[in-house]
């Protein structure tokens, strides 16, 4: 995960492709997010992160390429900036991006997903994607096509918003609402730690990586 707060930056990437290759795809995200200049404003550092992004992922098809293994060296990742009273959120995969505001929760993120295009399709209901076989298969991340599209959504950030970035760890075991509650009635912190502990008690099925970010 990143955490810049000094330039309203904050980012989730979720590995794939076995632990050593997402360990590996995941810290690079990281890397080239970490050297974004702070100067420029907030849709300059959304269009740079989005370079960095692609330049991430031509080094992982490189890196795959190189290697006798077939396996993808990839991972998903949803990052958000947060200036002048507005979001930019930015993702690949199924990393979510949410915000809290009172009581009321909005994904601010659309999950890429097999299952996520059966239920735009009609094909499938929303309660049935979460525990649907092929749940876990994404169509897009960072890593694993030559063209990377990174999907983009903005809106108003208001004093007292929670914004919440969360890998699939989480989001697959604690529903919609009970991150709402969660994050109304706690601080960040304790939010935080009361999400991973309730992770940990339903089995921790996959890796949880979490940021709660608070508007003051």
């Amino acid at each position: 995960m990143l955490v810049r707060t000094e330039c309203g930056l904050w980012a989730v990437a979720d590995g794939m492709g076995g632990h050593e290759a997402g360990d590996v795809a995941s810290g690079k995200i990281r890397d080239a997010l970490l050297k974004l200049p702070e100067a420029g404003g907030p849709d300059r550092l959304v269009e740079e992160a989005i370079a960095a992004l692609g330049g991430v992922n031509r080094e992982l098809l490189a890196l795959a390429g190189s290697n006798d293994s077939e396996r993808t060296i990839g991972s998903t990742v949803v990052g958000l900036v947060i200036s002048g009273g507005r979001y930019r959120c930015f993702w690949a995969g199924d990393s979510r991006a949410y915000r809290v505001r009172g009581r009321e929760i909005a994904q601010l993120s659309r999950d890429h997903s097999l299952v996520q295009s059966l239920v735009d399709a009609g094909m499938l209901e929303p309660a049935q994607a979460v525990d649907h076989p092929n749940a876990s298969v994404i169509t897009r991340a960072v890593g694993v096509a030559e063209e990377l599209k990174i999907e983009v959504a903005s809106g108003d950030a208001q004093p007292g918003d929670r914004f919440l970035l969360a890998s699939d760890g989480l989001t697959r075991v604690v529903d919609d609402q009970e991150l709402a509650a969660v994050l109304a009635s706690s601080g960040p912190e304790e939010a935080a730690d009361q999400l991973v502990e309730t992770v940990l008690e339903r089995g921790a099925p996959d890796n949880v990586t979490l940021i709660i970010v608070k508007i003051a």
